[in-house]
């Protein structure tokens, strides 16, 4: 599942490129989006992120596009691949420029892991 944002003015670090903290915000909540849209009526929470690279600053103005995809489900977790790509302005194809692997876990109300049921798309893509 993809989702876009544009980066702004209140986005970027001192050195005028997009803040790195602002980046792994919106990998959090975007893959929180498509785990919670797979696994409807569970509550996730994030466990991990891991392997995260920057690959390239980025521009103010920048279309982001965050390419999520599931990757690995264990009995109570489920990993997704996270690819963002940048559009700069005045570009005329994008650039990666960030990947990680981030885990979400499915808890009850008392904090303790549950099974999560065995989620199609993974299922295709094995």
């Amino acid at each position: 599942m993809d989702n876009f944002t544009i980066v702004r003015p209140e986005h970027l670090n001192h050195h005028g490129y997009l803040f790195g903290g602002a980046m792994l915000k919106w990998v959090d909540e975007y893959a929180w989006l498509v785990a919670s849209r797979d696994f409807s009526g569970c509550t996730l929470v994030t466990i991990a992120m891991d392997d995260i690279q920057f690959k390239h600053r980025v521009l103010n103005g920048s279309i982001l596009r965050f390419n999520i995809l599931p990757r690995q489900q264990g009995n109570s977790s489920i990993t997704y691949a996270v690819e963002v790509f940048a559009d700069a302005p005045g570009a005329t194809e994008e650039t990666k420029v960030f990947t990680t692997r981030i885990t979400f876990v499915r808890l009850d109300e008392e904090g303790h892991a549950q099974p999560l049921a065995r989620q199609e798309r993974l299922r295709s893509q094995e």
